[in-house]
């Protein structure tokens, strides 16, 4: 589920945007139940409700 260029941000700026490497691609790592994504798929707009910005930096400050 890969949801490019989406209104709420991009998807490679996600938290949930990360390597398979399975398949040694970036996809979406969001898991959903059968109920939300069917209503993900389905929404009219196309920008992605669970985009959430994911922060380097502040994760390396944390360690600190």
């Amino acid at each position: 589920m890969e949801l490019e260029n989406a209104p709420y941000g991009r998807c490679e700026d996600c938290v949930y945007y990360d390597i398979d490497e399975e398949y040694e691609e970036y996809v979406c790592t969001l898991s959903l139940d059968e109920d939300e994504m069917e209503r993900f798929m389905t929404r009219k707009n196309k920008g992605c409700p669970y985009y959430k910005f994911y922060d380097e930096y502040k994760s390396v400050q944390k360690q600190n």
